[in-house]
């Protein structure tokens, strides 16, 4: 564990300034029982903080600034301030200050994170138009963490107790969904999901299910070629090392609550993965970057303009996204240790064996 051998260190990254994500981490960090299981790490500014913290009135919120990210309090929420200068604050406005001073809370809180000063990163919503620059032209978390860590490929998984969802495109504009829909798109995503589910979910042999992209995946080519020609070839080759079925068609697999029956299931788009997901796990879901070096989640909604700055906001899916956190951190960690070096644990079976034995036979 990166800063502390008791408990893991998380960073905040605060999301649009005129949006829900202060609030959330107010809220949340209000609760001083949290500071038993982790450390927190907000990357804002103290004026942001309390701005946002006024409009909180029964807030039990307290914090400490640090300038080392190496020495964080660890019975206290820590501030670390990403800028000084002062920043007008408009709730429930998309403005470009919103969003360029989003970006410098996530550049910050994602540089703590590769250079493991944090052990996970917790991101609050930001709004993918304002967030345009010429310096920074993702379209959202997942893109600039895949760029960020140089990753050939990741996967925007959401999750909520045994339910996850991972998607082969995020956000692509439904004319142009089909030119992403590709057997190695498939494959690679398949190949994250398994790999997530076993490493950051402690799932051994994790049975996925794949849908269609066509109504009634297809009817066997008579609606649309893409489950015979791309999808069903797709899943044939990932049978070799996986336990992959499907395709599936979309609407009755959630109807039929299939979706019990896997271990996590891979959608070919946006919508098709997020408005069932959204309607079942009942905004107690949450969202993960699978395939990264790293652990980050954020909670599965948006930046919420709408009731911004007063104190309506719900904060049951940063909840989720920062519990998420720490157990796929703990989940990791477990991994690690145990495949670290699997002779010497080999060995270790194999003596304790010939221990019992040896007792057996006194």
């Amino acid at each position: 564990m990166s800063t502390s051998q008791q408990k893991p260190v998380i960073g905040i990254s605060i999301g649009d300034l005129n949006g829900i994500g202060t609030e959330l981490a107010i809220k949340t960090f209000s609760d001083s029982r949290l500071l038993e299981i982790c450390t927190p790490i907000l990357f804002a500014s103290n004026k942001l903080i309390n701005f946002y913290r006024k409009s909180i009135p029964d807030s039990t919120f307290n914090y400490q600034h640090i300038k080392d990210l190496s020495r964080p309090f660890h019975k206290q929420v820590n501030l670390f301030n990403c800028w000084e200068e002062e920043v007008a604050i408009s709730p429930g406005q998309l403005t470009d200050t919103g969003g360029t001073y989003a970006i410098k809370s996530l550049i910050a809180a994602s540089e703590a994170l590769k250079d493991k000063k944090i052990d996970g990163l917790v991101t609050a919503p930001i709004h993918k138009k304002n967030i345009q620059s010429d310096s920074f032209s993702f379209t959202g978390h997942t893109p600039y963490l895949k760029h960020f860590f140089g990753m050939k490929d990741v996967l925007m998984l959401m999750s909520s107790e045994n339910f996850r969802v991972g998607l082969v495109t995020e956000h692509v504009p439904v004319s142009e969904i089909v030119k992403f829909i590709t057997r190695d798109a498939i494959i690679s995503k398949l190949n994250i999901l398994k790999d997530s589910l076993i490493r950051d979910f402690g799932i051994d042999k994790p049975r996925i299910a794949v849908l269609g992209l066509n109504p009634h995946a297809g009817d066997e080519g008579l609606i649309g070629r893409e489950e015979e020609d791309i999808i069903k070839p797709a899943i044939k080759d990932a049978k070799h090392n996986m336990l992959v079925f499907g395709p599936y068609s979309a609407d009755a697999f959630f109807a039929r609550n299939q979706q019990q029956k896997f271990d996590a299931v891979l959608a070919m788009y946006h919508d098709q993965g997020l408005i069932p997901f959204k309607s079942l796990s009942s905004g107690e879901g949450f969202n993960y970057t699978a395939g990264l070096p790293a652990i980050r989640t954020s909670p599965d909604h948006g930046t919420a303009f709408d009731i911004a700055g007063k104190n309506k906001a719900d904060n049951a899916s940063f909840l989720a996204a920062l519990y998420g956190c720490l157990d796929i951190v703990e989940k990791r960690k477990e991994f690690n240790e145990n495949h670290k070096n699997p002779l010497k644990k080999m060995g270790s079976v194999v003596l304790a064996g010939a221990e019992d034995e040896r007792i057996e036979e006194n």
